[in-house]
């Protein structure tokens, strides 16, 4: 991932089908009655009604971009940022907060936003965190992903209180992903790119388990830390990995 920019629709679209579909565990999720399905499908759309709302709410007509993120808080791999405009948002019934979702829901409703809408996708790698810090990252990647885009949006809505270094008119909302459709479809984009990109790390350093805690501070993560120090792909100004001692990678290299 070092140096990687942004990734446009086309390299989204390229990323491996419904990864949970092709090892069985979509067959995990729990089945319902009729009267169950009819009843949920009816939530999914009355909640899908009322982040659309306030999308409208903010830009009446025209293309507007929802930004979001995922990965500012691991110790390893990048910042992940997603752009989304909403084109076919009637397709897209059970979008939300990408947290409140199972990880099935997020693959599936990630294969139908690619499908349904223009998505950008930008990042941030461990050595532009180190160097910039992760506020500026995330910035960064944000931009990055909307810079992505196939069209260029008339209104930019981002999750939080940031603001881009893009000359568009744009707004940061707090838990945008709770409150906008096109952030919410943004910040599934986000979580899935990245959580793939962290399986394929688990490839190449399968000491660390990243397929598992996806970087994250976990217990698991953090006794890898201590057995073999950081590598490569670890966040060197992040507390835990700073005062971790040198593993086999860095020793290599001295």
């Amino acid at each position: 991932m070092n140096g990687c920019r942004g990734f446009g629709v086309k390299r989204v679209k390229d990323l491996p089908v419904n990864e949970y579909e092709r090892d069985g565990s979509a067959n995990e999720a729990p089945s319902f009655s009729k009267g169950e399905s009819s009843s949920r499908e009816t939530a999914r759309r009355e909640c899908l009604g009322r982040l659309l709302e306030f999308d409208r709410d903010i830009l009446a007509s025209g293309w507007m971009a929802g930004v979001d993120e995922a990965g500012r808080g691991p110790l390893a791999g990048p910042v992940v940022a997603a752009a989304v405009i909403l084109e076919r948002a009637n397709e897209l019934a059970g979008i939300n907060d990408s947290k409140k979702l199972s990880p099935v829901s997020r693959e599936k409703l990630f294969l139908k936003i690619v499908r349904h809408a223009l998505v950008g996708v930008g990042t941030a790698d461990e050595r532009t965190i180190d160097t910039i810090n992760i506020y500026e990252a995330t910035r960064l990647a944000m931009k990055r992903a909307v810079l992505a885009l196939p069209h260029t949006p008339a209104f930019v809505l981002i999750d939080g209180p940031l603001r881009l270094d893009l000359p568009l008119p744009q707004r940061g909302i707090v838990s945008g992903d709770q409150k906008s459709a096109s952030v919410a479809a943004a910040s599934i984009v986000a979580k899935v790119f990245r959580d793939r990109w962290m399986k394929h790390l688990h490839g190449l350093y399968p000491a660390y388990a990243f397929h598992a805690h996806k970087g994250y501070g976990t217990a698991e993560h953090l006794e890898a830390l201590q057995a073999f120090g950081p590598c490569p792909v670890h966040r060197r100004s992040f507390a835990p990995v700073a005062f971790s001692e040198k593993g086999p990678f860095e020793k290599a290299l001295t």
